[in-house]
């Protein structure tokens, strides 16, 4: 199977997006992310891949707890915060409604759709971007809602090009 039939298989699952949010040493970070999925039922696992290009992924290197957004067809705003400006020299909290999480990640008070995960282990296969794999601690779904989707950001540029790692295999 070629690059062009992979590319037409994922644009059609149009994955949903969520923004991550995380901490460590007192420095916060997020992005947009398409690519998580949950991974076991019982226990409750999730998995996220962050791009190596980005300053969320330098801090996460270092994070326990992580917090994923789930957004909902009217948030494309708050992706475009998250994923076409860079942490390292813009603050993507700023302005926005927060409470932090007893571990202080910051939970974006606009997304109730959410989970609070803790690390269990990285995945660095050697891609683009590595996989954080974690316990579900909480979850909150106030209701339905109908997830903003990767083909609804498609225009948005990314705050870094996946080639510019910090780390290269």
């Amino acid at each position: 199977m070629g690059d062009r039939a992979f590319e037409r298989l994922m644009a059609s699952v149009d994955a949903p997006l969520v923004v991550v949010t995380t901490v460590a040493e007192g420095e916060r970070a997020g992005c947009l992310v398409g690519f998580h999925s949950q991974a076991s039922i019982g226990p409750q696992r999730y998995c996220l891949w962050l791009s190596k290009a980005n300053h969320t992924y330098r801090v996460a290197l270092r994070a326990t707890a992580f917090a994923v957004h789930f957004l909902a067809g009217d948030d494309l705003a708050l992706a475009e915060r998250f994923g076409t400006r860079s942490g390292e020299d813009t603050d993507k909290f700023a302005g926005l409604d927060l409470v932090h999480h007893e571990q202080g990640v910051p939970l974006l008070v606009d997304c109730a759709h959410r989970m609070l995960l803790e690390r269990i282990a990285l995945l660095d296969d050697g891609g683009d971007h590595v996989c954080v794999t974690a316990r579900v601690r909480s979850s909150g779904c106030p209701g339905p809602f109908t997830p903003l989707r990767v083909g609804d950001a498609a225009h948005l540029d990314p705050g870094h090009d996946s080639e510019e790692r910090a780390v290269h295999p």
